[in-house]
């Protein structure tokens, strides 16, 4: 096993540490992901797998809209946490790897993954069990947030760069880990991979790909908790994650008044099972 292999894995087990960062800092998506998604057959009555549902941005929205969802979840805090928050709901929590689960074949309508397939190795075992739990004519969708658009501008990115450089160097532009492990921003932003991906197992028909541009606005307390459920940070001893997250939380206030908004995009592919 290689050491990126096992840095990926000790990586997306580490989400659960802290639950209520997650749930109080992570956005939802923009609303045009879900006019895709109902392109794509998202109604009532639809049957949908979602992929690492976390504590539910995505999932609140297709249970909204009358899916009947089964999500697949790794990590056991998230799982119960989700069980409370969805107490009632169409809602099946199964919990494990979603590439090593064991679902219906066919049963599906749509098969979702909301900033979590980069999380799933390999990328064609993951694109398997996609095609092997959608009925044909089913849909595939994977979307990202991606916490940054290099054409607008980011004052608070900027800002942050130097604070970080003084207080938690590991944490100001970490490296990139390239191929399936790398990082959700480039992985999601490699449209000619992603693609390629999906196209070579020969069990979708074409892809359709759009990004689509927003903008996110936090409080300081959000960003804060934003930042606290990246992975990177979560890596870190909990001491030295605490000063950097008073130092970005200070930053948010002195310097940008209490709300902070960024430039974010959502990469979204989508493909239909022959």
């Amino acid at each position: 096993m290689s050491d990126d292999y096992s840095l990926h894995r000790s990586r997306r087990a580490l989400f659960g540490t802290d639950a209520e960062a997650y749930e109080r800092g992570r956005p939802s998506y923009p609303p045009r992901v879900y006019e895709l998604l109902e392109t794509c057959g998202l109604r009532t009555g639809c049957r949908v797998v979602e992929i690492g549902p976390g504590t539910g941005q995505a999932t609140r929205e297709l249970v909204r809209r009358g899916a009947i969802v089964t999500a697949v979840e790794l990590d056991h805090v998230f799982a119960a946490k989700l069980r409370s928050t969805f107490a009632g709901a169409d809602l099946d929590i199964v919990v494990g790897a979603f590439e090593e689960v064991d679902l219906p074949a066919g049963a599906f309508d749509l098969v979702v993954a909301a900033t979590s397939f980069h999380w799933v190795v390999p990328v064609s075992k993951g694109l398997a069990q996609c095609a092997r739990l959608l009925r044909p004519g089913g849909w595939l969708a994977l979307w990202w947030t991606v916490f940054g658009d290099e054409s607008r501008p980011d004052p608070f990115r900027e800002a942050l760069q130097p604070v970080l450089a003084d207080v938690e160097p590991t944490l100001a532009e970490p490296p990139i880990v390239s191929g399936p492990f790398a990082t959700s921003a480039p992985y999601a932003r490699n449209a000619g991979e992603r693609i390629g991906s999906i196209d070579s197992t020969d069990l979708f028909g074409p892809v359709a790909h759009e990004v689509v541009a927003w903008t996110g606005r936090h409080s300081a307390a959000e960003i804060r908790a934003l930042f606290a459920s990246f992975s990177p940070w979560l890596a870190i001893p909990e001491d030295r994650r605490t000063v950097a997250l008073d130092r970005l939380e200070r930053l948010a206030v002195d310097h940008f008044g209490g709300i902070v908004e960024r430039p974010y995009l959502t990469p979204i592919y989508l493909a239909q099972r022959r």
